[in-house]
């Protein structure tokens, strides 16, 4: 059986790749392999970064895809179009991560300008929440859920033009072998 080879560079340094590597380890999906890289950087650096890479590793990957958020980069508009003439599959969470996780316990839909600002609605759900050690288990339950609610928020390649707004679900339904 062939495997579908996905590269996923993410813009941060911890958060992202600690709940992607869980994601991957907690779906067990045989039909996808997923190498995750980490280039805390902006946005078009990001993708310049994920395109050199791809150029390197030749034909060792069917797909790429750069995780970043919105939070204060001037860039976001520039790098989505950067991604969409090189191939490369963007994740946009806006304004940050954070957004995501919240969505596997409830709703989110008030507009929120910072971490700082949706610190307080996940710390309901996930005491200690600490981003430098995102424990995957915590929300192993939710991912499935979190999945329409963030559908609902924006149309897909949108997210970095509507707050709030994450394009987790795609790569998570990618992940998981749920995409319709």
């Amino acid at each position: 059986m062939s495997r579908d080879r996905l590269l996923v560079v993410c813009g941060a340094k911890a958060t992202e790749i600690d709940y992607l590597r869980g994601l991957v380890q907690h779906v067990e999906n045989p039909a996808v392999t997923v190498k995750i890289i980490t280039k805390p950087c902006s946005p078009s650096q990001l993708i310049s970064h994920a395109e050199g890479q791809r150029a390197r590793a030749r034909d060792d990957f069917d797909e790429v895809w750069c995780v970043f958020d919105v939070d204060e980069y001037q860039d976001v508009s520039r790098a989505v179009a950067q991604a969409r003439d090189a191939a490369i599959e963007v994740v946009v969470s806006n304004p940050c991560f954070e957004l995501w996780l919240i969505l596997h316990f409830s709703d989110h839909q008030a507009y929120t300008r910072t971490y700082r600002e949706l610190l307080p609605h996940l710390t309901r759900h996930v005491t200690g929440y600490d981003k430098a050690r995102l424990g995957f288990r915590k929300f192993a339950d939710g991912w499935e859920a979190a999945v329409p609610r963030a559908k609902k928020l924006a149309p897909p390649g949108k997210e970095h033009e509507v707050n709030p707004a994450t394009g987790m679900w795609a790569l998570v339904e990618r992940i998981a072998g749920t995409r319709a």
